[in-house]
C-alpha cells in the first residue's frame, strides 16, 4: 500500500506483518483473508518447528500462536519468543479454542494478550491494533 506520490521518492506506508501459526489450514486461511483485507501482510506457519526461522526470515511486527500446535504447546513457544534476546518485543497473542490461560498470563514469558476461539472478528483486529500501538 502506497501513499500518493510521484515516482522519485514516493512515501511508502509501512504495513504490519502478522504471523499466524496453527495447525487448522481452514483457520489460516481465514486469518490471512481478515489480515489482508484489513490492510496487514500476512505469513502462516501449520506448526510451531519453524517458527524461530520464519520470525528471522519475514521479521513479524506481531504473532498470532495457537495454542495446540500437534505435537507442540504454543504456551512454550510464546515463552522461547518471549525469553530471547532477539525476539522478546514482538507482541504474542495466543488463541485458543479449550485453554484456561490465566495461571499463564502471569508467567515470565507470558503472551500479550489472549483470544477465545471461535473469535470475534473485531475482538481479534482490536487486540492486534492495541498490541501494535503498545509496541
Amino acid at each position: 500500500m502506497k501513499a500518493a506520490g510521484n515516482n522519485f521518492g514516493d512515501n511508502v506506508i509501512d504495513m504490519k506483518r502478522i504471523l499466524a501459526v496453527d495447525d487448522n489450514q481452514d483457520i489460516l486461511d481465514v486469518l490471512r483473508y481478515i489480515l489482508e483485507d484489513s490492510g496487514y501482510e500476512v505469513d502462516t506457519l501449520s506448526d510451531g518447528h519453524d517458527l524461530f526461522s520464519q520470525i528471522a526470515k519475514s521479521h513479524p511486527d506481531l504473532i498470532l500462536l495457537d495454542i495446540m500446535l500437534g505435537d507442540m504447546d504454543g504456551r512454550v513457544l510464546c515463552k522461547n519468543v518471549k525469553q530471547t534476546a532477539a525476539t522478546h518485543n514482538i507482541p504474542v497473542i495466543l488463541v485458543s479454542a479449550s485453554h484456561n490461560i490465566a495461571d499463564s498470563m502471569k508467567q515470565n514469558g507470558a503472551p500479550d494478550d489472549f483470544i477465545a476461539k471461535p473469535f470475534d472478528i473485531h475482538v481479534l483486529l482490536n487486540s492486534i491494533e492495541r498490541q501494535l500501538t503498545a509496541a
